[in-house]
């Protein structure tokens, strides 16, 4: 779920399948919109927050919030806050606010958007790419080895159609002969192992 608040001050809460990590160093990530099925198809509230206040969070959807995923997916006007019956509690650097119950949130500084037109009104997407400036973990959900303790998290996936599914199982796999960089790059740090954003 994308957090984003308006230069007006009003919280928008939405879910977006469509969501990556694009690089570590500095750590990036994307989503992708599409188009608003309200009015005249205008872009989503959350891409326009995103790129009049420099912000956007991202708030790890799992099997416990499933109910609020759902129904952050609603279209709603801009001047009404879609946080209903979802806790907020305060971002660091970002504006507005991100998801209390979820154990994991990214503070993205915007960077840019990359519309992609399709010649459908509401199909036509944008790709917001965004810098994690800061990210917040609930102690209890970090491992002695210092990884996310995903089976206890249970992290939801869309699928497709109304299909979705649980994050429940884990198994490795290391690229044959990967470099030292690359590595370094799978597992989500700097080659040099020098921290360029902060962990609460």
């Amino acid at each position: 779920m994308d957090s984003t608040i308006s230069k007006d001050g009003k919280d928008n809460l939405a879910p977006y399948s469509q969501y990556q990590n694009l690089t570590w160093d500095p750590p990036m990530v994307m989503f992708a919109a599409n188009q608003s099925v309200l009015g005249e198809h205008e872009r989503k509230d959350t891409v326009k927050n995103a790129e009049e206040t420099g912000w956007f969070v991202w708030n790890m959807a799992t099997y416990d919030l499933r109910e609020a995923v759902n129904l952050s997916a609603k279209a709603l006007p801009p001047e009404e806050d879609e946080f209903a019956g979802v806790e907020k509690e305060k971002c660091i650097e970002a504006p507005g606010h991100r998801v209390k119950a979820s154990p994991v949130h990214f503070e993205c500084e915007y960077i840019q958007t990359v519309l992609i037109p399709t010649g459908d009104p509401v199909s036509t997407v944008d790709m917001v790419v965004g810098r994690v400036a800061q990210v917040h973990i609930d102690d209890e959900v970090i491992l002695d080895n210092g990884k996310l303790d995903i089976q206890s998290i249970r992290p939801i996936a869309r699928l497709g159609y109304y299909d979705y599914t649980v994050v429940d199982q884990i198994f490795e796999m290391k690229a044959p002969s990967a470099s030292k960089e690359e590595l370094a790059g799978l597992e989500g740090r700097n080659f040099d192992n020098k921290t360029r954003f902060t962990f609460e």
